[in-house]
């Protein structure tokens, strides 16, 4: 008697990504700090892109980030462009404060002929432009409207076609395909309510009868409504995903200390003549939070804090010639005199080879540079040439083994 088999399945998993899509997440984490779902966003429209399965006539994506100032939104945009591109200036990025007025959005696409000075007047999104960067294997461009909601309702209503039907009319007819873009929008509205609904009761401390996931719920929906009394619904409907991203909170900041000094060091190991290592004590890098920790204000101004106390002493030193190539420098925190301290650990601690090796190491634990190696400036390389590697008179304190090329 014959019976009917039932064909064998097999179990799938579709939440495991592609090996390239891995690699993007896990550079995108190193670089951006707290912000979970504008990491999985951004993610999720790239391993579409590789898998070939966007919508046809239809952007890759249209994000819209909401939150407060220094929270993250401009900057994962340009970090996503660093890793994929090698540039975080590989994105178009518009202003918007530029386009308050309906007659400015000739600077975006152009003057129609038969104007005065059309011919002078070059619209920003050309299909060259949106090229640019392009890679053979990796034709995606990243376009950006920073702080859309000062921009005039002329600029919204072109807005509506382009998130829609991935395409723009320039002044002279040409039409720009924009079926290979990202295409993100910021803005700030509802900062200022989550500021205050921030500062009321939590700070940078989660108090018990305020749990962090109460607060963040509180966030988002403040964001959303500042957001959809705003832009009409027929401009939400077009996005893809509405991202909030949250206030940055004492240990997130953290992070991003010790990334953003990570990258002062950087600055320093890629200059002419001032090759040399730093590290930063505890108690200096105390102050240097409690310096730059602002509501208002976020990462950005725990960043300014770095340029006042760390760059600029640093440049100083540099100029006079008090630091030279292969030394090793202590910042450190004097509470009797209330100010932080340079004091050098040994001078030619760390040859130009060891300087190298570190970089090397940092870069394969880190995964930093997005796949691409970190040599050593030009100018470490010929002294190398000359100078034989010797033992340090004391002993090298080595860079942070967290250290990551990242910012917020």
């Amino acid at each position: 008697m014959r019976t009917n088999q039932q064909p064998q399945r097999s179990s799938l998993d579709p939440t495991r990504r592609s090996l390239e899509s891995q690699e993007f997440e896990a550079s995108l984490r190193q670089k951006i700090v707290g912000q979970e779902e504008g990491i999985r966003a951004v993610v999720d429209l790239y391993q579409v892109f590789c898998a070939q399965m966007c919508a046809t006539g239809r952007p890759v994506g249209n994000l819209l980030f909401l939150g407060p100032t220094g929270s993250g939104k401009t900057r994962i945009v340009e970090a996503a462009a660093e890793i994929l591109f090698g540039d975080p200036r590989a994105v178009i990025k518009l202003d918007c404060a530029e386009f308050q007025h309906s007659h400015e959005i000739a600077k975006l696409i152009g003057s129609p002929p038969g104007y005065l000075g059309h011919r002078e007047t070059h619209p920003l999104i050309t299909q060259e432009e949106l090229a640019k960067h392009h890679k053979e294997n990796l034709k995606l461009s990243f376009l950006l409207f920073d702080e859309i909601e000062k921009a005039s309702d002329a600029l919204w209503q072109l807005l509506l076609g382009m998130l829609d039907k991935a395409t723009l009319t320039l002044g002279d007819n040409r039409r720009v395909d924009l079926s290979q873009t990202m295409i993100f929008l910021t803005s700030n509205l509802g900062g200022g309510e989550i500021t205050d609904m921030i500062t009321g009761g939590m700070g940078f401390v989660q108090p018990g009868h305020k749990p962090a996931e109460v607060l963040d719920g509180k966030v988002e929906r403040t964001a959303q409504e500042a957001a959809r009394r705003k832009f009409s619904p027929e401009f939400m409907n077009r996005l893809d995903k509405i991202v909030v991203f949250h206030p940055l909170r004492a240990r997130q900041l953290e992070q991003i200390l010790e990334i953003e000094l990570d990258m002062v060091q950087r600055r320093l190991l890629d200059t002419a003549r001032g090759q040399f290592l730093f590290r930063v004590a505890p108690a200096a890098k105390a102050f240097l939070l409690r310096e730059g920790t602002d509501l208002k204000y976020g990462a950005r101004h725990l960043k300014r804090a770095i340029e006042r106390h760390i760059v600029y002493p640093l440049a100083n030193l540099l100029a006079t010639e008090q630091v030279r190539l292969g030394d090793m420098l202590c910042v450190d925190w004097d509470e009797r005199e209330q100010r932080l301290i340079f004091e050098k650990e040994g001078e030619g601690a760390v040859l130009p080879v060891a300087v190298r090796t570190i970089l090397s190491a940092n870069d394969q634990a880190a995964g930093a540079t997005g796949g691409k190696p970190t040599e050593a400036p030009a100018s470490v390389a010929a002294r190398e040439a000359q100078a034989p590697v010797a033992l340090p008179p004391v002993t090298p304190i080595p860079a942070p083994a967290n250290r990551r090329k990242n910012d917020t």
